[in-house]
């Protein structure tokens, strides 16, 4: 837990905070303590205060997440609309970790850069992209990335060049343990802003009509195999629509699980299981796992 006794915060801190209002399934058990800094030298401060035994998770949107019914015996930090500066910087656009990714892609646009359409179509902040090297439509975050800046447990804050991470599909090897990326530098070639702002509302456009945006879900459940897609083994299993309680595997996009109403953390976990399991029998392949699982059950 946090050192209150000796420390004053700007931020904002959450005792026993239930974190299904910060996830995009809207399910997950209470969090011992969530804090919503005020800014990046807040958060420093903030985590200088922790016993360094006291786990911490950071979330954005919560887009990419399952947290158990149990919840976190721990500091879950909130990253949406906290750190939001977004600018050029040169020629690189300096984007913080709490910006959302369409935002992101937007302001981008209207730079006159082109290569940043794709992060229109992804559900989450640029803290989560940049942390599990999230993309679509044949992009990936860090095809873009120059250096990052990252803090640790101390509160310390580090600027890396992007040759320290080795990016592989959806992953990020991180080279310290314990440090989070709170900003990033990003690079686009030089484009037409009309031309641009014309293939997000396209990606956009492709997006609604493929994924049940309509419904609370956490984007793709798998990755894509080599060479497949994992929506297409999850259909061929005949699991489109198949319901564990309140979570189904959405009728429009196979490889998305859907709330429709009343589920819980347990449910959609199930569901997973049962969905890796039958397209495993079915086909003989072992679908990788996209969805992050934290907490107690």
């Amino acid at each position: 837990m946090t050192n209150k006794a000796t420390h004053t915060f700007a931020g904002k801190l959450l005792l026993n905070e239930p974190l299904a209002r910060y996830t995009s399934w809207r399910v997950g058990g209470i969090a011992d303590e969530l804090y919503i800094p005020a800014d990046l030298d807040d958060l420093c401060l903030f985590l200088k205060s922790l016993n360094v035994a006291q786990p911490v998770y950071f979330i954005g949107l919560g887009s990419n997440l399952l947290v158990r019914d149990g919840g976190l015996r721990a500091t879950v930090i909130l990253m949406h609309n906290v750190l939001t500066a977004l600018e050029m910087d040169g020629d690189l656009v300096y984007v913080e970790a709490g910006v959302t990714c369409g935002k992101l892609a937007k302001f981008s646009a209207k730079q006159a850069k082109q290569g940043g359409e794709f992060f229109a179509g992804i559900p989450g902040t640029v803290g989560g992209a940049l942390a599990m090297n999230a993309g679509c439509y044949g992009c990936e975050t860090w095809q873009t990335v120059r250096r990052v800046m990252t803090v640790n447990r101390q509160g310390e804050l580090h600027t890396r060049d992007a040759a320290e991470y080795l990016a592989s599909y959806r992953h990020i090897a991180m080279p310290v343990n314990d440090e989070w990326f709170v900003a990033a530098w990003l690079a686009f070639e030089p484009g037409d802003a009309d031309e641009s702002a014309q293939n997000i509302k396209d990606l956009l456009a492709q997006r609604l009509a493929s994924q049940p945006l309509n419904l609370p879900s956490a984007g793709s459940t798998f990755r894509n195999p080599l060479g497949d897609y994992a929506a297409r083994l999850i259909e061929a299993s005949g699991l489109k629509g198949y319901i564990i309680g309140g979570a189904q595997v959405s009728e429009k996009h196979a490889n998305f699980i859907v709330n429709v109403g009343g589920a819980n953390a347990l449910d959609i976990e199930l569901l997973i299981k049962h969905m890796y399991d039958t397209v495993l029998q079915e086909h003989g392949v072992s679908l990788q796992q996209e969805v992050k699982v934290i907490g107690e059950y």
